[in-house]
């Protein structure tokens, strides 16, 4: 749970922190393409830090507890935003194309952690 809930904080602290970036550093530097590609990194990993802070609070023994559909739930956000939104950000500051070929592995963990939570609400429940 804590693991969880630290990893989701310092998710969207870098969320924030690489909007900012893209916003005030990239614009006139990247194409646009590039910058809509970083913002949507951006929003993807916020809204998976939020994720975790939710599977962190699920967790907690007064509601689902500490089921493995939770971990696996937590440990397949985390494995998304790296590759999902991590791939995307390298791709909008080098132009690499391939790296586009990466990004729907994150997604799919994406994915997959969500039904994960679905699992862990459909026992608990």
């Amino acid at each position: 749970m804590k693991f969880f809930l630290i990893a989701g904080a310092v998710n969207a602290l870098l969320s924030v922190a690489f909007g900012a970036f893209g916003a005030h550093l990239l614009e006139g530097r990247v194409a646009d393409k590039y910058l809509d590609t970083w913002q949507t990194a951006v929003q993807y990993q916020m809204f998976h830090s939020i994720g975790l802070i939710v599977v962190a609070i699920l967790m907690s023994s007064t509601l689902l507890g500490s089921l493995s559909s939770l971990s696996w739930a937590g440990y397949l956000m985390l494995a998304g935003i790296v590759i999902f939104s991590g791939s995307l950000y390298v791709l909008s500051l080098t132009g690499i194309g391939v790296l586009g070929a990466i990004t729907p592995i994150g997604g799919i963990a994406f994915i997959a952690a969500w039904v994960m939570v679905i699992i862990a609400a459909a026992k608990a429940l």
